[in-house]
């Protein structure tokens, strides 16, 4: 019985402990991890008020860079000359103007030859503050009326004021009159050239005259060397009358314009390089063959002049300053009194000036009234 009840004290004991110990367990703290509590988020401040842009600065003018004065090393004087005759003889004497000019007015100048008679009167229009010219009459009344070019001088050739167009043959041609022109091959030097060509169209146009085929030469010793070696039935080319022996009576207007026959056979180079008939001097178009073709005259004949045509001119561009005009046209009529003028235009070779004389645009209402019946404008004449 005691053993029983020992046992039982014990059972209770331990269940009493059991209890106890889960009572303790429960008691036991958790763990856990730990929570963070979420911050605030911040109220969202006000953008900045944006700032005025500056203004943008103006940016300045570009400023004109002036040009260089008219007549400086930076922009010379544009001498130009038709290329009537040959081009070297021109360049070399135009050079020489060109530096007494230069010497007389300190002012700089550029010669030039254009390819033709209409280019010079282009670039004339196309330069109009800078340009002066030695262009014939047709050529001055086209310039005048395309852009208002304007003559100052006109050529002296021996005295005359005027010359002509002859027309020449060979000598031993058939050719007697005008009228034996009809459906020949004509020879002239440039569609540009008053004596050349248009004083001729204009006569066969009054008398009805239709030559045949044409050849533009180029210049008017190149038509004396057509004509010369056959290539043309007649051309025509600028006529400038001979200086006969110091006693007899100047050439003058209604004579024969030719050397006479008798005198023939004398004509040749003289030592002094002009072309001698005896003791008259050939002056037209057939003397600046005279080295090529010594017996150009016993080859080439005249068969006859046209009417009289004002000679050729030296013009300005249209806005052509007037001070600078003044003082060039001083410094030329002083230039032609010396002895470089005859190596110069004077020189037969080149234009043939034994002077100038001012000159005005009512002297070339004739042409204008060729220029108008033939119809020749600037586009006929390239």
């Amino acid at each position: 019985m005691r053993k029983t009840r020992s046992l039982y004290l014990a059972l209770a004991m331990l269940i009493i402990a059991s209890f106890v110990l889960g009572a303790c367990a429960q008691q036991a703290p958790a763990t856990t991890e730990a929570v963070v509590e979420p911050t605030d988020v911040p109220e969202p401040t006000d953008a900045p008020e944006p700032t005025d842009m500056p203004e943008p600065t103006d940016v300045p003018e570009p400023t004109d860079v002036p040009e260089p004065e008219i007549g400086s090393a930076e922009h010379p004087i544009k001498v130009l000359f038709v290329p009537s005759v040959d081009a070297n003889v021109i360049v070399t004497g135009g050079e020489i103007m060109a530096d007494a000019l230069k010497e007389a007015t300190g002012l700089e100048y550029e010669v030039s030859v254009p390819t033709s008679y209409a280019a010079t009167i282009e670039e004339m229009c196309a330069s109009p503050a800078d340009t002066m010219a030695f262009i014939p009459a047709q050529g001055y009344v086209i310039a005048n009326q395309l852009c208002g070019v304007d003559v100052a001088f006109k050529a002296v050739r021996r005295g005359w004021g005027v010359y002509w167009t002859q027309f020449i043959v060979p000598r031993d041609s058939d050719i007697q009159s005008f009228e034996d022109l009809e459906g020949k091959t004509w020879a002239y030097p440039d569609a540009g050239s008053t004596s050349g060509f248009l004083f001729p169209s204009a006569m066969f146009k009054e008398m009805g005259i239709t030559p045949g085929d044409t050849l533009e030469a180029g210049g008017h010793p190149q038509v004396v060397r057509a004509v010369y070696n056959g290539e043309a039935d007649f051309g025509t080319t600028y006529f400038s009358a001979p200086v006969k022996p110091e006693g007899e009576e100047p050439w003058q207007v209604g004579d024969d314009p030719d050397i006479p026959e008798e005198l023939l056979e004398e004509c040749g180079v003289s030592a002094e390089d002009t072309l001698m008939c005896g003791e008259w001097e050939v002056l037209d178009a057939r003397a600046t063959m005279r080295t090529e073709a010594p017996d150009v005259v016993q080859k080439v004949r005249i068969l006859g002049l046209t009417d009289a045509i004002p000679n050729d001119t030296l013009s300005f561009s249209p806005d052509f300053p007037q001070e600078l005009r003044d003082e060039i046209s001083q410094a030329l009529v002083e230039f032609a009194e010396t002895e470089a003028w005859e190596e110069s235009i004077g020189m037969e070779d080149f234009y043939g000036w034994s002077g100038l004389e001012p000159a005005t645009d009512e002297e070339y209402d004739p042409v204008r009234l060729l220029v108008e019946f033939a119809g020749v404008t600037i586009e006929t004449l390239e």
